[in-house]
C-alpha cells in the first residue's frame, strides 16, 4: 500500500499552508541564502585585494572626503629632490616632534627609492623556501621576515664561488633569494613572497628631481638616444608587485620574451608607471628640489622646507653629473653643428653611447685613453653577441690603438665576428670612424659654426681635426651639496680621499661611501644610504640595503630595541674619517661583470647538460652498465 501510495503521490498533493511554505523555503530561501553569501564572499575576497593597492594614508578620510592629517610621530619617512616644492611647504609640520624620513636632493624618485616605498607601505619581503644553497636556505628559514637579517646569514659567501664578490653580501642575499640562479636559469622561481601587513606601513613621501618616477632612467640625456638598450635584461630591472614583464604586458597585450634588452625609453616609461601600478603614487612628488639639511636635536632638518624628521635616507644616487671637461675643451660645448665631425673624449659606456647615437655617416673622433696593463675599459668584456654595439665600438678602438703602436693584432677572429655583428654594418666605420688613443687635446680655436683642434698623439706627432660639436665622457659622479657641511663631513668624513673636486663643487662616487656601507649601512645615526651610493649600482642589487633601511626604521618606530643586522664584512672596521680605505674600495661595485657572457647561450647549453645529465643517468653507464627495461 505504502508502494501504491509513493508511486500516485501526485493524485494526493494538494496546495495548502504547509506545502506552499517547504516549497518556498527549499526552491527559492535556502538557495538564495547560499548564494548571497557565495555573492558577499567573493565581492569582499576582490575588494580585499584592492584595498592592498592603495596608500595607507589614503585610507584615513574624514567624511567629507579629505585625507586626514597623520598625527606627530606618524609619518616617518620622507624621500626628498631638487626644484621649488610649493606644494610640500603646504604639508610641511609645524612641530618639531613630527618624524619624516628623506631620500633627498639629486634623487630624482630612483629606483631604490621606490622599492623602500613599496616596502614602507607595508609590503614585507618573507623567504617562502626552495632556494638551492641548503645552507642559506636552512639559516633563512629560521628568520623568514628579510627585514630580519643578520650578517651570519651570508657570512659563507666568501667562501663560495655562487655569490658575487663585487657586490654588498646584504645586496647580494636579496638578489640570490629573489632571482635563484638568474644567471644561469631562465625566469627561476623566487623564494621571496611579498606580504601585505598594513599595520607595519608608515606614511611617507619620496621627492624627487625629475618629472617623472625613475631617476637617472628618467632624465633625457643629449648625447644618447633613448632606443639605446639598457645593459641589463629586463628581469633585472624588475621592481617587486609589478615587474617590467607586467608592464609589457598591459601596454602591448604580449608577453615578454625571454633575454630582453629594453631601451631607456621603454625602461623610463616602466619606472613612471611603477608607483600607480602599485599604489604608493601618492608618496611620490617629482620636480621637487630639497637643500640645506642639517642635523637637529630630534633628527634632521630639511630647511628647503621647514621640515623636521626623525629618520633620513639619502638615494641620491653617484650618475647625476657628468664630470665636466676641462677649461680649454669648454668652449666646444657650446657647438652643435651636425654637419661636421663629433669629437668624443672617453673610453666607457657613456661615450660609445655617443658614438652609437651619432648620425651613422657623421664622421667622429674619437679620443681614448688605452692603457691594457694599467686600465681596462668597461667595454672590453662585452659579449659581441649579447652588446654587439659596445663590442663594435671597441674594436674600433682596438684597431686603432693597433694601428697607432705599429703592431697588427690578430685579425681574422676580428673579421668572423664582424660578419656576425649585425650593428657592425650598420655605418662604414672604416670612413667615418678616427681613434686616437692617449691624444692630448693642445689647442682649441672656436669659429662660428665650428672648431679646429690641435691633437698630439701618443707618438708625439700633432694633427688638426676640424669639429662641429663635442661629447665630453670622461665618468659621472653624484653630489651631496643638500647636506649642510657639518653633516656632510658626518656622511663623508672630512679627510675622505675618495672624492673629486671640480671647480668649486665635491663630487662623489661609488666609492667615496663603500668603505662605510662595509661597516654599517647606517652611516649615521638615523641616517641610511641606499641604492648606488653604497657603491652597488645594479637594480638587482639595490634590495638588500633597501630591507635594511626599512627593516631598521619599522624596529624604531615599533620600539624595538633589539640590534638589526650590520652590513659589516670586516671585523675590524677602516677608518672612518678616509684615511684608511677598505679594500673594497678598489672594487668597482657598480659595474657589470657578466657582459662577457652571452646568458642567451649559457641557460640553452645548462638545459642541455641537464638533458644529457638525465640520459646518462637512465642509460646505466654511470653504474657500470645499461639499464634494461
Amino acid at each position: 500500500m505504502l508502494l501504491g501510495l509513493w508511486v500516485n503521490r501526485h493524485q494526493y498533493f494538494r496546495w495548502t499552508p504547509r506545502t506552499a511554505w517547504l516549497t518556498f523555503a527549499y526552491v527559492i530561501m535556502v538557495p538564495g541564502i547560499f548564494g548571497y553569501m557565495g555573492y558577499v564572499t567573493d565581492i569582499v575576497a576582490r575588494y580585499s585585494e584592492w584595498v592592498k593597492t592603495i596608500p595607507v594614508y589614503q585610507k584615513r578620510k574624514r567624511a567629507d572626503g579629505r585625507i586626514l592629517t597623520p598625527p606627530p610621530g606618524v609619518l616617518d619617512y620622507i624621500s626628498c629632490g631638487h626644484a621649488n616644492g610649493s606644494s610640500l611647504n603646504a604639508m610641511a609640520p609645524k612641530n618639531h616632534g613630527t618624524a619624516f624620513q628623506c631620500l633627498p636632493a639629486a634623487l630624482r624618485n630612483g629606483p631604490s627609492a621606490l622599492i623602500l616605498s613599496y616596502i614602507l607601505h607595508g609590503w614585507i619581503p618573507h623567504y617562502s623556501g626552495g632556494h638551492h644553497d641548503s645552507v642559506l636556505d636552512s639559516k633563512v628559514a629560521q628568520v623568514p621576515d628579510l627585514l630580519s637579517l643578520t650578517p651570519d646569514l651570508y657570512d659563507h659567501f666568501q667562501s663560495s664561488l655562487k655569490y658575487s664578490t663585487q657586490a654588498l653580501p646584504i645586496n647580494v642575499l636579496l638578489d640570490t633569494l629573489l632571482r635563484p640562479n638568474a644567471d644561469t636559469q631562465v625566469n627561476p622561481r623566487p623564494c621571496v613572497e611579498w606580504k601585505y601587513t598594513p599595520k607595519r606601513a608608515i606614511s611617507h613621501l619620496v621627492l624627487g628631481e625629475t618629472e617623472n618616477a625613475g631617476g637617472q632612467w628618467a632624465k633625457e640625456d643629449a648625447s644618447a638616444i633613448w632606443d639605446i638598450q639598457a645593459l641589463s635584461y629586463a628581469e633585472m630591472l624588475a621592481l617587486p608587485g609589478y615587474s617590467f614583464a607586467d608592464h609589457h604586458l598591459s601596454t602591448t597585450g604580449e608577453l615578454l620574451p625571454d633575454f630582453v634588452r629594453p631601451s631607456r625609453r621603454e625602461v623610463a616609461a616602466y619606472f613612471d608607471a611603477y608607483p600607480r601600478a602599485v599604489g604608493i603614487h601618492e608618496s611620490i612628488h617629482t620636480s621637487t628640489k630639497v637643500g640645506n639639511i642639517s642635523s637637529c636635536e630630534n633628527g634632521f632638518s630639511i630647511g628647503s622646507h621647514n621640515i623636521f624628521c626623525k629618520h633620513l635616507v639619502l638615494a641620491s644616487g653617484t650618475f647625476s653629473i657628468s664630470i665636466p671637461p676641462r677649461p680649454l675643451l669648454r668652449p666646444l660645448k657650446a657647438l652643435d653643428n651636425l654637419d661636421e665631425p663629433l669629437l668624443v673624449v672617453g673610453s666607457g659606456f657613456t661615450a660609445a653611447d655617443a658614438i652609437i647615437s651619432a648620425s651613422p655617416h657623421r664622421k667622429i673622433v674619437h679620443i681614448f685613453k688605452w692603457a691594457p696593463d694599467e686600465y681596462q675599459s668597461p667595454l672590453r668584456g662585452c659579449h659581441h653577441q649579447a652588446y654587439p654595439e659596445y663590442a663594435t665600438v671597441y674594436r674600433q678602438m682596438k684597431a686603432a690603438a693597433a694601428a697607432k703602436s705599429n703592431f697588427k693584432a690578430p685579425g681574422s677572429p676580428l673579421r668572423r665576428r664582424q660578419k656576425h655583428n649585425p650593428f657592425f654594418s650598420h655605418r662604414d666605420w672604416h670612413s667615418v670612424y678616427e681613434g686616437y688613443p692617449n691624444t692630448q687635446i693642445v689647442e682649441v680655436h672656436t669659429f662660428n659654426q665650428y672648431a679646429e683642434v690641435k691633437l698630439k698623439l701618443e707618438s708625439g706627432e700633432t694633427i688638426e681635426r676640424r669639429v662641429g660639436s663635442l661629447e665630453c665622457a670622461i665618468g659621472r659622479r653624484g653630489s651631496l651639496d643638500y647636506l649642510s657641511p657639518a653633516l656632510f663631513d658626518g656622511v663623508v668624513g672630512s679627510n675622505n680621499r675618495a672624492v673629486d673636486h671640480f671647480d668649486d663643487k665635491i663630487l662623489i662616487s661609488g666609492r667615496t661611501l663603500r668603505f662605510r656601507c662595509e661597516v654599517d649601512l647606517q652611516v649615521a645615526p638615523n641616517l641610511f644610504i641606499i641604492g648606488s651610493l653604497t657603491g652597488d649600482s645594479l637594480i638587482r642589487f639595490a634590495f638588500g640595503s633597501c630591507a635594511y633601511a626599512a627593516g631598521k626604521i619599522m624596529a624604531s618606530r615599533e620600539g624595538c630595541r633589539k640590534s638589526l643586522p650590520s652590513s659589516s664584512l670586516n671585523s675590524t672596521p677602516p677608518s672612518i674619517d678616509g684615511q684608511v680605505l677598505s679594500p673594497m674600495q678598489e672594487i668597482d661595485g657598480s659595474a657589470h661583470q657578466d657582459l662577457h657572457v652571452d646568458r642567451r647561450k649559457l641557460a640553452r647549453s645548462l638545459e642541455l647538460m641537464t638533458a644529457e645529465n638525465q640520459i646518462w643517468k637512465k642509460s646505466g653507464w654511470w653504474s657500470g652498465g645499461f639499464m634494461l627495461s
